[in-house]
């Protein structure tokens, strides 16, 4: 893949979103080599997301974070899947998976929803990733703002976020 394409918010990179920014540190501090892209408009779905970017939905990443009884979990799955919380939390050994509150997910990520990225959190969370989304060539996930998402492979993601793999349906 291609190094960091510097790609700001129309043609002034000043204005870039402050967790875009930490989230382009991160990458690099892990060794990410994707290019890191700012669309001119928001995509809270995976299926706009996987329009704006002219690939499949199965492709984008879409970074979920659940709340287990108070404590955060973070599952990257596929956009063309549904994660099955009794069967995640069962697999992954807690007693139950919720929906995070708005609130939830900016404490825990400093991000918002939409713009979630497996990454650059202010606490290290359990990561757990779809297998999936290793039948794709290149994995788009967002970058820490809801129209920032980066190019990234499944071994790549996986390596970058030590997270276990685990099956979401």
């Amino acid at each position: 893949m291609a190094g960091h394409e510097e790609v700001g918010y129309g043609a002034d990179m000043s204005t870039e979103h402050q967790s875009v920014t930490r989230f382009r540190e991160e990458l690099t501090r892990r060794g990410g080599q994707g290019e890191v892209r700012v669309l001119p408009e928001s995509v809270h779905t995976a299926a706009l997301a996987a329009q704006a970017l002219g690939c499949e939905v199965g492709a984008i990443a879409n970074s979920l974070l659940f709340d287990a009884d108070g404590a955060p979990v973070l599952v990257l799955t596929s956009g063309a899947h549904r994660v099955n919380t009794e069967l995640v939390a069962r697999r992954i050994g807690v007693s139950s998976l919720r929906r995070a509150t708005p609130e939830f997910v900016r404490e825990h990520t400093g991000q918002v929803i939409g713009g979630v990225s497996p990454m650059a959190h202010p606490a290290p969370v359990p990561t757990y990733l779809d297998p999936w989304l290793a039948r794709h060539e290149v994995v788009w996930a967002a970058a820490g703002h809801p129209a920032a998402l980066f190019a990234t492979t499944y071994a790549e993601l996986l390596a970058m976020t030590g997270a276990t793999p685990v099956e979401v349906e």
